[in-house]
């Protein structure tokens, strides 16, 4: 394979131009269905929900840049998420991050009971609890990290020799990462999703979301929920992620650099109770961030004395957008209590660290010196209440 970089920028367009028509750019395929030759033999390609050219190519690029066996594309991340937990059958156990996406967690406690799947939360920083978790059912453990929104550190190597022992799938939520700076198939993990509507894409224009899977067993069954489902990536978004992705490693790196400045500034002010990044070295999981990634990510949390000192806070930031989502190339401020988490119980958030003063900070590419002076006007109206 390439380096990253390169495999960013020409992975999918390679496909674009296999046809020998020589286009740098892959071809949107508007098609709801393709014309076959024969009675006796049909295409690559029959009916686009089964599969499309331009998806096709977006698919093998991911698969290609995870370093895994075959590419996804589906409608939202969500819709990945969940593709990837419907392989889970009846009567099996999952044992789950706890400090976990919100969206997520709605769809492990609310939906997959409803077929006889059951879950439990555990605290993914510490292997012991993650083992005692463990029961003779459990087939699946699910990790994110860093995680939403208070980036918790998962060892990934240390859960895939856990779901070693016990014969369990792991699965690893890669958005916050990217394959730029952490390739968790080549870990051992068995399955790696990602929001692409984050990072990835990185423009706030499209919701999508990307499975990579590790070995052809898995491959078939994630493909075959795609498939059934019908929640694949449209040819227009699949198109626009392609085109987005080009930039993700320029547009990653940056914002991780200027993360980190930020994340130490914050460090330092009087203001902020408590800064979560793991590119600090104090952070409780930096050592293992450290030993399993290249970065330490472009989305910091911080936690303010109060929901009014953050309100103050929120209303007196002038450049980033206050919105939902993060890793466009606009910095975007959340409020993960009323946002990301809010079908979080209220009860379940406390106990993950998501108070009424958390805030989460996903920096984009604006200068950075922009930023701080910013966050500093903030601060400073916000310590006056």
């Amino acid at each position: 394979m390439s380096r990253i970089e390169t495999a960013f920028v020409h992975g999918a367009v390679r496909e674009g131009y296999a046809d020998k028509k020589g286009a740098v750019n892959v071809p949107m395929y508007l098609s709801s269905t393709f014309h076959q030759e024969s009675m006796d033999e049909f295409g690559e390609y029959d009916y686009a929900r089964s599969g499309n050219p331009t998806r096709a190519a977006l698919e093998k690029a991911i698969a290609e840049l995870e370093g895994g066996h075959r590419g996804f594309a589906f409608a939202t991340g969500m819709a990945a998420v969940s593709a990837c937990f419907m392989t889970l059958s009846k009567g099996d156990h999952i044992v789950i991050t706890e400090d976990v996406y919100g969206g997520t967690y709605r769809f492990v406690t609310k939906v997959l009971p409803r077929f006889g799947i059951t879950h439990t939360f555990a605290d993914f920083t510490d292997l012991d609890a993650v083992r005692a978790a463990v029961t003779s059912e459990t087939k699946l453990l699910y990790m994110e990290t860093p995680s939403n929104p208070t980036l918790g550190i998962t060892d990934i190597e240390g859960i895939v020799a856990i779901a070693a022992e016990i014969g369990a799938l792991t699965f690893l939520d890669n958005t916050f990462m990217t394959p730029i700076h952490q390739r968790p198939i080549e870990l051992g993990v068995d399955a790696v999703i990602h929001s692409a509507t984050k990072f990835l894409s990185g423009h706030s224009d499209i919701v999508a979301g990307l499975v990579v899977t590790k070995d052809a067993e898995l491959s078939d069954q994630v493909y075959f929920i795609q498939n059934s489902f019908g929640s694949c990536l449209g040819v227009q978004d699949s198109y626009t992620l392609i085109q987005n992705m080009k930039t993700t490693a320029v547009r990653f790196n940056e914002s991780a650099r200027v993360a980190s400045v930020l994340a130490a500034f914050l460090d330092n002010h009087p203001l902020v109770e408590k800064v979560y990044y793991p590119g600090l070295a104090s952070h409780p999981g930096a050592h293992i961030h450290e030993k399993q990634s290249t970065s330490g990510g472009a989305v910091l949390s911080f936690t303010l004395p109060s929901y009014e000192v953050a309100k103050a806070f929120v209303e007196a930031m002038q450049i980033p957008v206050f919105a939902v989502s993060l890793g466009g190339v606009e910095s975007i401020l959340s409020y993960p209590a009323k946002m990301s988490h809010a079908a979080m119980e209220p009860e379940e958030r406390l106990k993950r660290g998501i108070t009424d003063g958390l805030l989460r900070f996903s920096v984009g590419l604006e200068n950075e010196f922009d930023l701080i002076e910013d966050f500093t006007q903030a601060l400073e109206k916000a310590s006056k209440l």
